[in-house]
């Protein structure tokens, strides 16, 4: 079974995995809508991972691991690529697999496109977590 760790991971079992090509945004992460509204992209973005994987049964294609031992993969549900609907819903960047479309969805203002946001790497450099609290977390898979 497969479940949600954030906008762009998940765990497929024991095995922890981060989707290629995408950054979402970070869990304690907000952005700012046009009209000033503040909400919580992060979350959504979570949320709709979990919900894209909750449709159907989950099939990654590791291509290799990240600095955290994460299984860098490529991941479909129900034969939609999941790194390419994040992006396309406006709920993650792309880092070069999905141009097409994330400039679909800054066009439409979909998501993280309808405001204001920081970059999901220029927020975490701005929030950086305590390296214990990181190794202690990365024991649940965070």
């Amino acid at each position: 079974m497969a479940r949600a760790s954030d906008g762009d991971s998940l765990r497929l079992g024991d095995e922890r995995v981060r989707i290629l090509d995408i950054d979402a945004p970070e869990l304690a992460q907000n952005c700012t809508e046009t009209n000033g509204r503040v909400w919580s992209c992060g979350k959504a973005a979570r949320d709709r991972m979990a919900a894209l994987l909750a449709s159907g049964i989950v099939d990654c294609r590791p291509e290799g691991k990240d600095q955290y031992g994460r299984l860098l993969a490529r991941c479909v549900v129900g034969g939609r690529d999941i790194g390419a609907t994040m992006v396309s819903e406006g709920l993650a960047v792309s880092y070069g697999g999905y141009a097409r479309e994330e400039a679909a969805a800054r066009k439409a203002r979909l998501g993280i496109w309808g405001g204001d946001f920081d970059a999901p790497k220029a927020w975490r450099d701005d929030h950086p977590r305590p390296q214990g609290i990181m190794n202690w977390l990365s024991g649940f898979g965070v």
